[in-house]
């Protein structure tokens, strides 16, 4: 299988390339060499390697700049995954492609579904709800990962952000009202390879008949403020020095940003079960899984 995996330098990407280097001829690209925000770019890559399989780890993920650049948010989110998923159609291969919890507007307290109506609060959201309808729209066999707050061992995340303000201050306001579960990007490159895995006679057939939206996280939930003090237990647990001590709760609205969160991030899981028999690990031990990478523990 020929494999394009984009965006391979971002926290997800680092992570699918290791995941999916044994699964067939992969090729990876950067915005250096495939920009998102330049349509021509897109197509003058897909052209030269005629992938049987695009992996789309490429997104603008800054959800607060994303207010001030509406524009460039909705052709890296929205256009530009429109336009490989309907090279994809043209050209009998298929898309695998990264959504979020922010294309709802966080109403309610109920887990959502796949098939639940999407409401995006802020332009982000806005700019990945339209690359999911381009993509789905398209006729190309795909499938979308609908994932939330996600992080990992390296890179610029919440996790890492924690740990870094956890050994410079002795108190924290972290937000407490937000709820959803912390996803680490191991998990979802995991996941992407064994999906590609389980199509390795058919993948085609595999994603025409099982793809469209399907939401992966790991189970429970927690707010910002239950992740961040799980952070710094599993932290001093793995032998991390901290100054931190004392973690307050705080609701949204006294820590403002420039783009409105949800505040209901919780994802079902059934479909994935249901469909790719794949059961997800608690979002603690995923955490306990992350912070030993980070660490270095065994």
């Amino acid at each position: 299988m020929n494999i394009l995996l984009t965006g391979h330098k971002g926290q997800l990407g680092r992570l699918l390339r290791p995941a999916l280097s044994d699964l067939g001829r992969l090729t990876t690209v950067d915005r250096n060499a495939m920009d998102l925000s330049v349509l021509a770019s897109i197509v003058s890559i897909l052209e030269q390697i005629k992938p049987d399989l695009i992996v789309n780890a490429a997104a603008y993920t800054n959800v607060d700049k994303a207010e001030k650049n509406p524009l460039e948010a909705a052709a890296v989110n929205g256009a530009a995954p429109g336009l490989m998923a309907r090279w994809a159609a043209e050209n009998a291969s298929s898309m695998i492609h990264f959504s979020t919890d922010y294309v709802f507007d966080g109403s309610g307290d109920q887990p959502w579904c796949e098939d639940a109506k999407p409401n995006p609060i802020n332009v982000y959201g806005e700019s990945k709800n339209i690359g999911d309808k381009e993509v789905l729209a398209s006729g190309a066999p795909n499938l979308i990962f609908r994932t939330s707050w996600v992080y990992a061992a390296r890179g610029q995340n919440f996790m890492t952000t924690m740990l870094r303000l956890g050994k410079e201050r002795s108190e924290l306001r972290v937000v407490m009202d937000q709820i959803g579960a912390p996803t680490p990007a191991a998990l979802i490159a995991n996941a992407t390879a064994e999906i590609i895995k389980q199509g390795k006679e058919n993948l085609l057939a595999l994603l025409r008949d099982k793809g469209g939206v399907v939401n992966l996280t790991p189970k429970g939930e927690t707010s910002w403020h239950g992740f961040a003090e799980a952070i710094f237990h599993s932290a001093k647990a793995h032998g991390l020095q901290l100054r931190v001590s004392r973690v307050e709760p705080i609701h949204s609205r006294e820590y403002a940003l420039p783009a409105p969160r949800p505040l209901n991030s919780r994802l079902a899981l059934n479909r994935l079960r249901e469909r790719f028999d794949i059961s997800p690990p608690s979002w603690q031990e995923a955490l306990t899984t992350v912070m030993k990478d980070f660490t270095g523990s065994a």
